[in-house]
């Protein structure tokens, strides 16, 4: 099963995990919510809490961990409507494009938050990568 650790105060996180888990028609991916640290440490050590508050982490059925856009790319190779798309980000520049995009938007998620009216972490103040 693919793992994909999340940040659960972000309303496009949560967005991105309903669509997701929507196309898992055959249930291969499951998500961890990094705001229960205690569950992800648990499971996997090797991740970084820094790390996985600033971007989405995915950890495959063999044990390969991909994180950001990789993460993101990654998940839809599971679905079956994702992957038309999954090959698409294979193009030729879409890497480059794609971690941009994803980097730009994993900095600014709590303002895209307050954009929306959904809560922000406490006092305003949340670490991203």
């Amino acid at each position: 099963m693919t793992t994909a650790i999340f940040d659960g105060n972000c309303v496009i996180c949560q967005q991105t995990r309903r669509v997701i888990s929507a196309l898992d028609w055959f249930k291969r991916v499951e998500f961890l919510d990094v705001q229960g640290w205690d569950t992800v440490h648990a499971r996997y050590p090797q991740v970084d809490y820094e790390a996985a508050m600033g971007a989405i982490h995915v950890m495959t059925p063999d044990g390969q961990m991909v994180a950001g856009f990789a993460g993101i790319r990654r998940l839809l190779r599971e679905l079956p409507l994702g992957f038309p798309l999954w090959l698409l980000l294979h193009l030729p520049g879409m890497t480059w494009l794609g971690n941009r995009v994803y980097g730009f938007i994993a900095k600014h998620r709590y303002t895209i938050n307050r954009w929306v009216g959904a809560p922000v972490c406490e006092n305003g103040a949340c670490k991203v990568h």
